[in-house]
């Protein structure tokens, strides 16, 4: 089977940027649906008509992936509103920041602590990748029909591409993820 749009395909890959550098890989094959929110417009095309067995070098420039570093997202807060237990690398919704956090901070946007200061917080709501060229080495290990359910929720269920919080609870509660 051909890979086209509302099937779903099983890849594995090596993510590298500009340099060389690797940063992600995939060794063991997941699923992703086509057409839906599983991965970029720029894959997706790259995909259409392979089929198993398959496989593609891409680039993927910072506008087709996971946007331009944007300064504006980056906010200095103060560590006291925050609880004793953070750490770099942390992310919290934006909706779930501590009263007092900065009124221009978007609610809608992820947020990452990149830097702790003994009166400061760093966060930033930027993707980690944001502003990177990507190269991808992509294989195809699997192409299949997606079933009614994936396409109605536009996902095989992987999230590859979503950075999930590890503190979407209001601060104080005990659920760090």
């Amino acid at each position: 089977m051909e890979i086209n749009q509302q099937c779903v395909v099983a890849l594995t890959w090596t993510l590298k940027d500009t340099l060389g550098e690797e940063l992600d890989v995939l060794d063991d094959p997941v699923e992703f649906l086509i057409g839906g929110d599983d991965l970029f417009a720029v894959i997706e095309e790259a995909l259409q008509g392979h089929s198993v067995g398959d496989s593609l070098e891409l680039q993927v420039e910072p506008e087709q992936g996971f946007g331009d570093f944007n300064d504006q997202l980056i906010f200095l807060e103060a560590r006291s509103l925050f609880p004793a237990e953070i750490e770099e690398g942390m992310t919290f919704e934006g909706a779930s920041l501590p009263a007092g956090c900065s009124e221009h901070a978007p609610k809608d946007a992820l947020y990452t602590v990149t830097e702790l200061y003994p009166d400061h917080v760093v966060l930033d709501a930027n993707h980690p990748l944001a502003g990177i060229a990507l190269r991808i080495s992509l294989k195809v290990d699997g192409v299949r029909e997606a079933t009614e359910e994936e396409v109605g929720r536009g996902s095989a269920g992987t999230g590859f591409f979503k950075i999930q919080p590890m503190y979407a609870a209001a601060p104080g509660s005990d659920s760090l993820h």
